[in-house]
């Protein structure tokens, strides 16, 4: 919705009003509870200037941050024994006795046998939802700046050593798929695509069903599918989701901004969803509809994560008031310590 306080006088100048699927917020609205400043940790406003430059910077942001957080490659994850050797266990009748650890056993008097890891190249295709609902940001960043900063965290941590790296972007107007590439540099082409995605406009709704299901089918090959989006409106993508958990692996990059858990007290307001150009005028000022707002927001998110968990995605949240990097830093570290794969592998 366009959130705009009844009889306040627009600034001159303003800049592109920031949708929202059901909110919109205008960012120079008086008593909005906007602050437009950068901020820590916030990843740059692809609006502000030359899209080469600011992917610089966001690339440089993201190696200063996340380099060293990943050691080592990911787990094969197609059958079979790899050449790396890994840890020992137990021996157990049927193993390959080529593979018998006899150091480990001449220590422990227990016949013990080596591991071996399987260092394969891993495919990796992101599912980026770039509809009308993402260019909507009431505080360090837009969504939509956030979903692309996202994207370059996950091609830094998985394009290394041959693997690949490829993304479906949906705008609710078309679906456009770049094929998975191995190397940095091909990452980099995909990353200024991305940016270089025309906005969605007004009026149309977006469809991550659709490019999930393009994804889909035909069958990729085993490996990790990143879904980078806000999540709201109907649940129509969790089917989908589902049936790529049945041979990849999944993460799932929810993007959310304050305005979109609980609203300002600044009066009678204006309110239009940019997706189905529904308005409507809402009195923010009633502290009781504030209320209702708020818990329906949560109800909301409580039901986008469960349906996340069902479908067997990692979930990680970005928000556009906060310092992203550090929340991939701990997701990814958590990831780890539980032994877990998604973008830690």
């Amino acid at each position: 919705m366009i959130l705009r306080r009844r009889g306040a006088a627009d600034p001159p100048a303003p800049p592109p009003p920031a949708e929202h699927r059901g909110l919109l917020l205008h960012p120079a609205t008086p008593g909005s509870g906007v602050d437009p400043g950068a901020g820590d940790g916030a990843p740059p406003r692809f609006t502000d200037g030359p899209a080469d430059v600011l992917l610089r910077r966001l690339e440089l942001t993201v190696r200063r941050r996340l380099d060293g957080l990943l050691q080592g490659d990911h787990l094969g994850l197609v059958p079979g024994s790899g050449s790396e050797a890994g840890d020992s266990r137990t021996y157990h009748p049927g193993d390959d006795v080529r593979r018998m650890d006899w150091p480990v056993t001449a220590r422990t008097q227990v016949p013990h046998v080596r591991e071996t890891i399987a260092d394969r190249e891993l495919e990796t295709w992101a599912v980026v939802d770039l509809s009308a609902s993402l260019d909507f940001g009431t505080a360090n960043c837009q969504k939509r700046d956030l979903a692309i900063a996202g994207l370059a965290a996950v091609g830094h941590l998985t394009v290394h050593g041959g693997n690949r790296l490829g993304a479906v972007v949906t705008t609710g107007e078309q679906v456009t798929r770049h094929p998975a590439m191995p190397g940095r540099l091909a990452a980099e082409r995909l990353l200024r695509s991305v940016v270089a995605t025309p906005r969605a406009a007004g009026g149309r709704r977006g469809d991550l069903a659709a490019a999930l299901e393009s994804l889909r089918r035909p069958p990729r090959r085993r490996g990790l599918v990143v879904v980078i989006s806000d999540f709201l409106g109907d649940l129509d993508w969790e089917r989908p989701l589902r049936g790529l958990s049945t041979r990849h692996e999944l993460l799932a990059i929810e993007v959310v901004d304050p305005r979109e858990l609980e609203l300002p007290d600044v009066g009678l307001l204006t309110v239009v969803d940019p997706e189905s150009g529904q308005t409507l005028e809402v009195p923010t000022g009633n502290p009781e509809f504030r209320e209702r707002f708020a818990a329906g927001a949560a109800a909301q998110r409580r039901e986008i994560a469960a349906a996340l968990r069902r479908a067997g995605a990692g979930h990680l949240q970005l928000r556009t008031d906060r310092d992203w990097l550090m929340d991939v830093v701990r997701f990814v570290a958590d990831r780890r310590r539980a032994g877990s794969g998604g973008a830690s592998r």
